[in-house]
């Protein structure tokens, strides 16, 4: 039987790649992975990277990662993959017609692409693997021992119905999504099952981000106790000792606090969610979507419009009933923005709304496409962590009333709040996450909020045989 060792040091097989002084902690983590016996100068590399005095006794059914970049961890996830699908045998548990899937998912499709890459670099590297492969796709290589490797990003409807070999989260704490505020918990969940008639292994690697998510999770609850879930921590230059030092050292002159995550792989504490999802949910109405105009109210309307790529162009609007703010919707569209554009003006229109606040960050563009409609744009008087830091206390004092638009409510979940060196909060979307509905929805609160008239710039009104006199529209003569 060939093990995980043997794989990484056997010059018929990867040894010239793996089995040189650079990868020996790589060596001595998935050889105890296995549960293998540990060599002397193995150990010491096992009880730095998982926290174990003792060495272990049997091989384990997860293993969990927070490996500082550059560390390996998409090379190393390859060769697990090609260790689970080539020398692990499943026929004699597979019904007829019923393959086991060694299933590789990744953050997005450009980080998939990377895993199976390297993954089929090393079976087409080598003569007798090469000669297992019976059909090769853009994602997916089958094997002639009724095994398939598959890579594809990381969704949770995407994982059900499989029969798994193994199932490997490459940066699994990058890990986003509109549809959830967790989606590393949900995949993880549901390709859990799968793995149960094969007895196949989770392993996540990931270089860690903030306290929370399913690494955070595992390492919170794993790390330096004794089990079937093993998990281990390193910093970049432990497991790549190739990689110049001076890269790490001049990160850390840059942003410490990043480099101690990206390089250090230390979890950050600098980073924390903002706005719960019960939060929004308790502030959220069951229905309509979009609440239609009513006369005698007076409404005021926010724009983000899109940079481009995956930001959508947004609009919000709102109205004051007594205390409390109601947005009444929130639209959303990718396209031209010249169409778009025009397409809310006959929205605004509809709740005659003639002038609107645009995200302060717009360009010049949008003011003059307006202008076309009859429309005035104004920009905001602040940013959107400014917007967001106004809007939480009314959240917390339910006095905002927000649609029930679940892509909005997801965006308002996954907002962070970071705090920086001068010990001043900012509010923003994590990486890879959007905010564009949150942010038009947070700026069409301020507005109803601050009131209509406080950010509407005063009229000239002349009255027949009086002279021209500055009123602000819609408030009652002696105020």
């Amino acid at each position: 039987m060939i093990t995980i060792r043997d794989l990484m040091t056997d010059p018929a097989l990867f040894g010239d790649q793996f089995g040189g002084d650079s990868f020996k902690a790589w060596r001595a983590l998935l050889a105890g992975f296995y549960g293998l016996e540990l060599s002397e100068d193995e150990l010491p590399h096992w009880q730095e990277l998982t926290g174990r005095e003792s060495a272990p006794e049997a091989a384990h059914d997860e293993l969990w990662l927070a490996i500082g970049r550059r560390g390996g961890k998409t090379q190393n996830a390859a060769l697990l993959a090609v260790y689970e699908a080539c020398f692990n045998d499943h026929s004699d548990r597979l019904s007829p017609g019923e393959v086991a899937t060694v299933l590789c998912l990744a953050q997005d499709r450009k980080a998939a692409r990377s895993v199976f890459r390297y993954i089929t670099g090393l079976m087409n590297a080598n003569p007798m693997l090469q000669r297992l492969i019976v059909k090769e796709s853009a994602e997916t290589l089958e094997l002639a021992n009724r095994a398939v490797i598959e890579v594809g990003t990381a969704s949770f409807r995407a994982t059900r119905g499989y029969t798994f070999a193994a199932v490997i989260a490459d940066e699994v704490a990058w890990w986003r999504s509109e549809d959830s505020a967790n989606p590393d918990h949900e995949i993880l969940n549901s390709v859990r099952p799968g793995l149960a008639t094969l007895d196949g292994p989770l392993i996540a690697l990931s270089s860690p981000y903030a306290r929370r998510g399913a690494l955070w999770d595992a390492y919170r609850r794993y790390y330096s106790k004794d089990g079937a879930i093993l998990v281990a921590q390193a910093p970049t230059l432990t497991m790549n000792p190739t990689l110049p030092r001076r890269i790490v050292d001049q990160a850390y002159e840059r942003d410490a606090a990043s480099a101690a995550a990206e390089y250090g792989a230390q979890f950050r504490n600098d980073i924390s969610a903002f706005i719960s999802r019960d939060l929004v949910d308790n502030n959220a109405r069951m229905h309509p979507q979009v609440i239609p105009p009513q006369s005698g109210k007076r409404y005021v309307a926010f724009v983000d419009v899109a940079g481009g790529g995956a930001d959508e162009y947004t609009l919000a609007i709102s109205h004051r009933e007594g205390d409390r703010v109601v947005i009444n919707g929130v639209w959303a569209e990718r396209g031209n923005p010249a169409d778009i554009t025009g397409n809310y003006a006959e929205i605004l229109k509809q709740y005659q709304i003639r002038r609107i606040v645009g995200d302060r960050y717009a360009a010049e563009w949008p003011r003059q496409e307006y202008l076309k409609h009859g429309i005035t744009m104004d920009n905001s008087e602040l940013n959107r962590s400014e917007l967001y830091l106004e809007l939480m206390p009314m959240l917390q004092t339910g006095t905002v009333e927000l649609p029930p638009d679940q892509k909005a409510l997801m965006q308002f979940t996954m907002l962070e709040r970071r705090t920086g060196r001068n010990g001043k909060d900012t509010i923003d979307h994590g990486p890879q996450g959007h905010d564009d509905r949150a942010n038009a929805i947070a700026g069409a609160a301020r507005l109803a909020k601050k009131g209509a008239n406080d950010w509407i710039e005063p009229l000239q009104v002349t009255f027949p045989g009086q002279p021209t006199t500055t009123r602000r529209p819609g408030i009652p003569k002696g105020h």
